[in-house]
């Protein structure tokens, strides 16, 4: 049985795109990688056409896991999303106790993470420690470091 997953419109349609663009471009390309390294002789010994096969095997396991992703998935509508307690999809600003840096983040799907952008993933060990939490909460998370503590200071969609 496949996870669950939810997404934004815009997350399911990032993840439709990423397929098209691996069945309809790079799948096509391995596969004239493949015939041209077959059209070179003795497959024994052919190391490019062993890596296109690879690669080929890579391509294929991608395309498999993200279209078991998208069947399924759900998608979320942000606007009945209580904002009470932190969920997927969940703005939060954070305040790290012991500093008093603040972070804004929203959690997401592993698929749409990009911490850099401020998206969180849920399952990463903040994103877990997050959840369910309310404003003026404060979560002890372990992190590789030890343990951090972070207050809760808000929650938007």
């Amino acid at each position: 049985m496949s996870d669950i997953s939810y997404y934004s419109p815009e997350g399911l349609k990032k993840l439709k795109d990423e397929l098209v663009q691996l069945e309809q471009v790079e799948r096509p390309r391995v596969t004239q990688e493949i015939a041209d390294a077959r059209d070179k002789g003795d497959l024994s010994e052919n190391a490019e056409y062993h890596a296109a096969k690879e690669e080929q095997s890579h391509l294929e396991f991608k395309i498999a896991k993200l279209k078991n992703v998208i069947a399924s998935a759900r998608i979320l509508d942000e606007s009945q999303l209580d904002t009470s307690k932190i969920l997927i999809h969940s703005n939060v600003v954070i305040k790290n106790i012991t500093n008093g840096m603040e972070f804004k983040y929203r959690l997401v799907a592993d698929s749409e993470t990009d911490v850099r952008n401020g998206k969180l993933s849920v399952n990463s060990p903040i994103g877990k420690g997050l959840l369910g939490k309310k404003v003026g909460d404060v979560a002890e998370i372990q992190v590789p470091s030890g343990i951090m503590k972070f207050e809760v200071m808000d929650i938007s969609r």
